[in-house]
């Protein structure tokens, strides 16, 4: 290799001018809601046991809902949902978003068919917890089954949404040892009319899941379950635009099911629906 003249020499050892912080991305605003939006309701930190997850970790988040334009995200923890007791877990979550607790909000996993779940339950919303995560599926629970509709009743008595997610993957990406099925309808229905007086948060549901769901209850069950639309899709198929048509926004909630998927599909979902999403107001999530 030829050597480097003294003029480059001197350029390379010349200090570096200082560069300028980039700034802060600044919060697009949101068709159809304030901006920012007020709340994520389906966002994780942690690995997946079937794929790399790039960055899972709490400040990454943070950095993202900035740059989204989104003021608080309810979090679980994603390794929890596969592991027999979610307790160790969900202490590391809730050590996880201590730092950034006016931004990050928990929500831990509670498993009913485990001992002294009441008591872990009592716990966690006595720290302020603003939901509960359940995955029944993974747990080889059936709809209806007693202990898990003892944990939507516990839940409505303490105030506290429980939040159900549909799936993680496609079933056409998924690893052959993720054998789990999907969530059904069933379960969701079951749960509503169980326990009328609390809030089931429905994500990863796709139209015909929620349409499923919904003419299946009656008006009044209806009023306390919501969904996230972060596996429906938008143009061309216009599924979101026709679940509010015919079943109302008001039924759904912001989710964006970080990182598992794109934090932006969420809000090219609202930026395309028809008339610019005007006059489609989501779910009041105030007080949530």
């Amino acid at each position: 290799m030829p050597n480097d003249s003294r003029e480059e020499a001197a350029d390379r050892a010349r200090p570096s001018p200082a560069r300028t912080p980039r700034p802060t991305p600044r919060p697009t605003p949101v068709p159809g809601l304030p901006s920012p939006v007020s709340l994520d309701v389906n966002t994780f930190i942690g690995a997946f046991p079937y794929r790399h997850l790039p960055h899972p970790d709490p400040d990454v988040l943070v950095r993202v809902l900035a740059r989204e334009g989104v003021a608080r995200a309810w979090v679980g923890h994603l390794p929890s949902a596969f592991h027999r007791d979610p307790s160790a877990g969900n202490a590391e979550l809730l050590r996880a978003l201590g730092p950034f607790a006016e931004v990050l909000r928990p929500a831990p996993v509670v498993r009913p068919d485990w001992p002294g779940w009441r008591e872990s339950l009592g716990a966690l919303v006595a720290a302020g917890v603003p939901a509960i995560r359940a995955y029944p599926q993974l747990w080889g629970m059936a709809a209806g089954d007693r202990q898990l509709v003892a944990l939507a009743e516990a839940c409505a008595g303490a105030r506290c949404a429980l939040v159900l997610t549909v799936r993680f993957e496609d079933l056409r990406q998924r690893h052959s040892l993720d054998v789990a099925p999907d969530l059904s309808a069933a379960h969701v229905r079951e749960l509503a009319r169980a326990a009328p007086g609390g809030r089931l948060v429905v994500t990863a549901a796709g139209k015909e899941f929620i349409e499923e769901v919904h003419w299946g209850l009656t008006p009044a069950e209806r009023a306390h379950v919501f969904y996230d639309f972060s596996w429906i899709w938008g143009p061309p198929t216009d599924e979101l635009a026709q679940l509010f048509r015919t079943i109302g926004s008001e039924r759904f909630v912001y989710g964006t099911m970080w990182p598992l998927r794109l934090t932006q599909g969420a809000r090219a979902n609202l930026a395309l629906l028809p008339g610019g999403g005007a006059g489609d107001a989501l779910a009041d999530v105030r007080g949530w």
